[in-house]
């Protein structure tokens, strides 16, 4: 994993993070869910520019950009290109179950990681991590070995751009933050 990976359109970036291992501080499990945001796109942080709040998304890629969404739960996000982003929906968990479910206060596997505030409180992410590299601890980014199959569908939480078929997902997960309404 290298930063040329991240250096890319992000609806290109977000299917091929699929099945790749996540681990904070030696926490995570295989990426099962993902969405694309452009900097041209209305549903984007970026699309009104860069503010303090986005810079991250601004910055290098391969950085972290974790935000907090609706004042409640932090979302983490992969840079891509500049103004554009991955977000994190869902893992399959692998590593450190126990200090996941603790964190949760839950010990349902499927539901540890799904959706993105729970992806992060599960795996301990907030705001303090904005901006840091994605190729450094405490991130462990790793590809998979071979591509998973996978499918797309509209994204979901949003009301902006909400059409465009930049969700997707690991075909046949348990692990996903909501059922998959696929693309035609």
């Amino acid at each position: 994993m290298d930063r040329q990976f991240f250096d890319r359109d992000a609806v290109a970036v977000a299917p091929d993070l699929l099945g790749a291992c996540l681990l904070v501080d030696g926490v995570g499990g295989l990426i099962v869910e993902t969405e694309a945001y452009r900097k041209d796109d209305e549903a984007s942080h970026s699309y009104r520019g860069q503010t303090a709040a986005n810079a991250a998304m601004f910055g290098a890629p391969a950085h972290a950009y974790v935000y907090r969404s609706y004042g409640l739960h932090w979302c983490l996000n992969f840079v891509c290109e500049p103004g554009s982003a991955v977000l994190i929906r869902a893992l399959q968990p692998t590593h450190g179950l126990e200090r996941m479910a603790a964190r949760r206060g839950l010990d349902l596997p499927r539901r540890l990681c799904a959706g993105p505030g729970n992806l992060c409180r599960a795996l301990a992410v907030t705001g303090a991590m904005n901006g840091l590299s994605l190729l450094k601890p405490p991130f462990l980014v790793a590809l998979p070995a071979q591509a998973l199959a996978s499918v797309s569908g509209v994204r979901i939480g949003i009301t902006k751009a909400a059409e465009h078929p930049w969700r997707f997902a690991v075909e046949g997960s348990p692990y996903l933050s909501k059922p998959m309404r696929v693309s035609p």
